[in-house]
């Protein structure tokens, strides 16, 4: 044995620990206690919290990560920050339904790979806290997926687990009949209640019905929804046979706006006898707008008809987010100008999903829950918002988001309406408590906090031996 090699080998490995040690150590000095009732108070702002049937002007208190007082005037001095959301919307945390985020395994022009995306990039900016990763793996990959993306996010990340063991890698995989099995997939959902929260079918180009027999076999396993993408459109197996015949009660169908597979009817251009079936037997209509499942010429006459959605989502990849649909307050702003309301499109992006995917807890603001919450903004203006044909119709009025709370703690804010002037004299809160109500750097004032302005040195000003080259 060399030992020299050894000796070096735990010198370094000590010097790693203690490094990560001082590393630990340096994180910030305990905080005291705060004796108020509350960490943070949104003041002002006008709330709508559809489970809880609140639609006015509202104050919400925030203590230890919880939503812990909704009430109309709630005194400033309670809490030991507060911001300011006169003229703004406050809402739960949003709900994404249809996503798609298993990236960083290398894989090329795959779901379970490069077309997915890292959720904290693009979730928080808009005020989504929860996303549902749909279908991108199944039972064979599910442990990769949680240990590169669920378990590393500040989004709240969940799954709805692929019928196809191999997960959505590519036509090649999601057309193997073999490598769909319920009961495995089913088992492997319950390891992990309340993150995986439903079973996915998606792009099967086939005729037979062995995908959605065998889904629905998982979800009864595990006692969870599935949800359904219908792949190809082929006359052995119509979605009206899909809805009458397969799909329970509870189960949802996205992409319903997209008119590909007979959701539209040909002589009324309203909704199909498939469409007004699943309403009837109480299976869910999701947008899952994507790259090309959102078209006028459908959406139009079905709003028209009176059929509008029962959840927005986005199908999230790097196909959608850079073509028409881009985020979900843009699938929210083409429901506006298709007539719904302000309430209508928080509703169906808080508590509808949270109710589809039974995970009630999430997309509220009860006493006692999670305080996950965002503030939007109403941009008035002339905007254009285009399909998967890139048409265009024309609306007044976008969403803007421009304060995300996860866990009670300020992650996103577009305007700094959290934040205090650059040259106040002293804070506006008490910096040594920070920790308890954002996640950005407070810098402190005053003589005890440190010097107000930090030192900096101008690049010209540097000695030429350590200039840049």
């Amino acid at each position: 044995m060399n030992i020299s090699r050894c000796t070096t080998a735990a010198l370094a490995t000590l010097a790693l620990c203690s490094s990560f040690a001082f590393s630990q150590r340096r994180v910030g000095p305990t905080m005291p206690p705060n004796p108020l009732p509350y960490d943070l108070l949104i003041a002002n702002g006008h709330v709508l919290d559809d489970k809880n049937h609140i639609d006015a002007m509202m104050d919400v208190g925030i203590k230890d990560g919880k939503i812990a007082a909704v009430a109309p005037h709630i005194d400033h001095a309670q809490a030991l920050k507060t911001v300011d959301a006169k003229g703004l919307y406050v809402t739960p945390g949003l709900i994404d339904l249809h996503t798609h985020v298993y990236t960083g395994t290398g894989e090329k022009g795959s779901y379970a790979g490069d077309l997915s995306i890292y959720p904290d990039g693009f979730t928080l900016r808009n005020g989504v806290t929860t996303i549902i990763d749909a279908g991108s793996s199944g039972w064979r990959n599910f442990d990769d997926f949680k240990d590169k993306i669920i378990d590393r996010q500040k989004t709240r990340v969940l799954s709805e687990l692929n019928i196809v063991g191999s997960g959505m890698r590519g036509g090649k995989y999601e057309d193997n009949l073999d490598d769909m099995d319920g009961k495995l997939t089913g088992e492997k959902a319950k390891q992990f209640p309340g993150v995986i929260v439903g079973i996915k079918s998606a792009h099967f180009t086939g005729p037979e019905w062995k995908p959605y027999e065998q889904a629905e076999i998982a979800g009864k396993i595990a006692n969870i929804p599935v949800m359904i993408d219908f792949g190809a459109n082929r006359i052995e197996r119509p979605l009206y046979d899909l809805v009458t015949k397969y799909l329970e009660p509870g189960d949802i169908y996205t992409h319903c706006f997209s008119g590909l597979r007979r959701e539209q009817d040909a002589e009324t251009g309203g909704p199909s006898a498939a469409l007004i079936a699943m309403r009837k037997r109480g299976i869910y209509c999701d947008i899952g707008m994507g790259g090309g499942s959102f078209s006028w010429t459908v959406a139009i006459p079905l709003m028209k008809a009176g059929y509008h959605p029962d959840s927005l989502s986005t199908d999230l990849h790097v196909g959608s987010m850079n073509s028409a649909m881009k985020d979900i307050l843009g699938v929210a702003d083409r429901m506006l100008l298709m007539g719904e309301t302000i309430p209508e499109v928080f509703a169906q992006m808080t508590s509808h999903p949270a109710h589809e995917i039974r995970q009630e807890q999430y997309g509220n603001l009860s006493i006692g829950a999670g305080a996950d919450v965002a503030l939007f903004s109403i941009e008035k203006g002339s905007f254009g918002f285009t399909d998967m044909y890139n048409t265009k119709a024309m609306g007044t009025q976008r969403i803007i988001c421009e304060l995300t709370l996860r866990d009670g703690k300020i992650v996103y804010d577009l305007n700094g309406i959290s934040a205090d002037m650059w040259d106040a004299t002293k804070h506006s809160a008490d910096e040594s408590q920070s920790r308890r109500w954002t996640t950005f750097n407070e810098r402190p004032f005053g003589a005890t906090g440190g010097k107000k302005f930090p030192q900096s040195v101008p690049v010209g000003s540097l000695p030429s031996a350590t200039k840049p080259q």
